[in-house]
């Protein structure tokens, strides 16, 4: 074992408290966001700044879950990533894997085509005016059909079936599979690093976007949980969630807790899909990164 001098190992302790100190900030906000969830709402008022309740207090998550408003709003988001994250695994993987074949005609071409549209955009109006044209405001199709295809993610899938052995696929052709049941039975079981990692990335971005459904959908009945959790900070009451009726007379609606315990509810879920994904995430996230 070779003896470390005193300077290496002042610059360890130096780097590891840094590296502490920048998870600690970190954390500390999240871990209020918890806390103040589970606080009553006069503790929070008086202090502004709670880190460990000295009153346990679920009035914020009786008040929110006193009526469907927030279930409906979360189960909506379910949907839209689920069925969202379905597409766009299908369209870019049937896109990508063409584009990684060679012998493809215009390959060249339509690759400069997918990189334009990651420069240059058509804008909002112009997205709007074919989301109308199309007939897909007020529904769901909306938030699934427009974003369909990730072009960063694209280039990065086609980059790793580009990587695979060649020798798979013409072994697959020798045994008489065509272009499609290769695809499935060959190709997919080796690519299931990068295809959980855009899976993640690909359900974090439904799971968190609220702006397509305030552009899209008028209908409050059809809001994600977080149009309504924006609903809720620009409110700063939880009046829009709750039944206030379902309490007793001296009920006050905790409206700053509201806010937190609604971030708790719309959070929690996507993170719990994390533990299953992480094997997979660290390999996938470089795979066909260093490849043209």
């Amino acid at each position: 074992m070779v003896d470390r001098s005193w300077s290496s190992r002042l610059l360890d302790t130096m780097i590891y408290s840094g590296l502490f100190l920048f998870a600690a900030l970190t954390l500390i906000p999240f871990l209020y966001i918890v806390s103040a969830s589970f606080t009553s709402s006069e503790e929070l008022l008086q202090k502004g700044f709670v880190l460990f309740p000295t009153k346990f207090s679920l009035e914020a998550y009786a008040y929110i879950f006193s009526t469907q408003t927030l279930m409906r709003s979360l189960w909506v988001t379910v949907f839209i990533t689920v069925a969202g994250t379905a597409i766009n695994l299908v369209f870019t993987i049937f896109m990508a894997y063409p584009l990684a074949r060679p012998s493809l005609k215009w390959r060249r071409q339509i690759m400069l085509m997918v990189i334009f549209t990651m420069l240059f955009s058509g804008g909002m109006i112009p997205t709007y005016l074919i989301v109308k044209s199309f007939g897909m405001l007020g529904t769901y199709w909306s938030l699934l059909i427009p974003g369909a295809i990730s072009a960063f993610n694209l280039i990065i899938l086609k980059n790793f079936f580009q990587q695979l052995p060649d020798g798979l696929e013409e072994s697959a052709k020798i045994d008489g599979c065509n272009d499609f049941v290769t695809l499935i039975r060959i190709v997919l079981p080796l690519s299931l690093p990068a295809v959980a990692t855009f899976a993640l990335f690909y359900a974090v971005g439904h799971w968190n976007s609220f702006f397509q459904a305030i552009l899209y959908i008028n209908d409050a009945e059809k809001w994600p949980i977080q149009v309504l959790l924006r609903q809720i900070v620009i409110l700063a009451s939880g009046g829009q969630v709750g039944d206030s009726s379902s309490m007793s007379e001296s009920f006050v609606p905790p409206g700053e807790t509201v806010k937190m315990a609604t971030i708790v509810v719309a959070t929690v879920p996507i993170l719990l899909v994390y533990p299953f994904l992480q094997k997979h995430f660290a390999k996938g996230a470089l795979l066909g990164s260093v490849k043209g």
